[in-house]
């Protein structure tokens, strides 16, 4: 009896021990830590994945906070642009709570280990910030046809640094990255932005036709100028070629007066009549004179050389 006794103590003593071992220990998942309580007060945080050993309840009880990535979308928010125009834009955000044991109890006390109350508060930084980062960009920084002119990324890149510097210190949470979602323009200032593109083009537009004018201008006055000069040769050398055929056929008159003064005359008195008669000229003159006499009375009869000799 003695001897069964014991036995059933010794287990029922193995049951305990292994019901407080139980007790006693947690299991740290991975994305996430532990936070262990005693009596509701944090004492540590354990970030490392695996066992790990507590006092059993009610004395220390685990937390575990969620260090997996999340996103949040702040919706259209109205915002001003540093030439006092008025845009929507809609941004989100990727977080985490960072894995640090101060950042960790500082998302605890915040929201209370809430994700949801955590993307609301993101939600609302992120609306401020997006009022203080845009109010240093014009419009044409954010939209514009140039795609070399757009800093959109630069703005961005503030607007994380910006949420880092408020969400971490406060809250625990760490910003991994940050961007512009959606980008629309009101009434009025897509009005005012329609009527200032109309006028850049309109000034493009302008000074495209005054280079346009002043090109053609210097054309116009290159050709004119090459013209002249052009002609000017063209005289120089017409007029050396028309002296040339002149001298030429003052040679060849004298050539033939010299050889035949007859048949010269006669020649010459013919190329007088066609150039002065046609056929619409009407001309009343005596016969006998010159140079109709040749009509006429015909040319001379030519002495024979054994008559012109003595």
């Amino acid at each position: 009896m003695r001897r069964k006794r014991a036995l059933r103590l010794g287990a029922a003593a193995f049951l305990v021990l292994l019901a407080v071992l139980t007790a006693s220990l947690l299991e740290v998942r991975a994305g996430s830590a532990t936070v262990v309580t005693r009596f509701g007060d944090p004492v540590r945080v354990i970030l490392t994945p695996g066992l790990a050993w507590r006092l059993p309840a009610p004395f220390e009880t685990p937390l575990d906070v969620d260090l997996r990535i999340h996103s949040t979308s702040s919706g259209l928010q109205d915002v001003g642009t540093r030439d006092g125009l008025r845009i929507l834009v809609q941004a989100w955000a990727i977080w985490k709570v960072k894995s640090d044991d101060k950042d960790v109890l500082r998302f605890i006390r915040a929201v209370q280990n809430q994700p949801d109350e955590a993307a609301r508060q993101i939600r609302t930084f992120i609306g401020s910030a997006l009022e203080t980062t845009t109010s240093n960009y014009a419009l044409s920084d954010i939209v514009n046809v140039d795609s070399k002119k757009v800093r959109i990324a630069q703005l961005e890149q503030q607007l994380q640094a910006q949420l880092n510097a408020q969400l971490l210190n406060s809250y625990g949470i760490e910003i991994v990255q940050t961007g512009i979602e959606r980008l629309t323009l009101p009434a009025v200032t897509l009005n005012a932005t329609v009527d200032r593109m109309r006028a850049e083009r309109e000034t493009i537009a302008a000074e495209r036709t005054a280079e346009g004018k002043r090109l053609a201008a210097e054309i116009h006055s290159k050709a004119d100028r090459d013209a002249r000069i052009l002609e000017a040769d063209a005289s120089v050398k017409a007029a050396a070629i028309t002296a040339a055929a002149q001298r030429d056929a003052a040679g060849i008159y004298g050539k033939a007066r010299a050889s035949d003064p007859q048949l010269y005359d006669l020649l010459r008195s013919l190329d007088t009549l066609s150039s002065i008669v046609n056929p619409s000229t009407r001309m009343v003159l005596r016969t006998d004179a010159e140079p109709f006499r040749t009509l006429v009375q015909g040319p001379a009869p030519q002495e024979s050389k054994e008559t012109k000799q003595p």
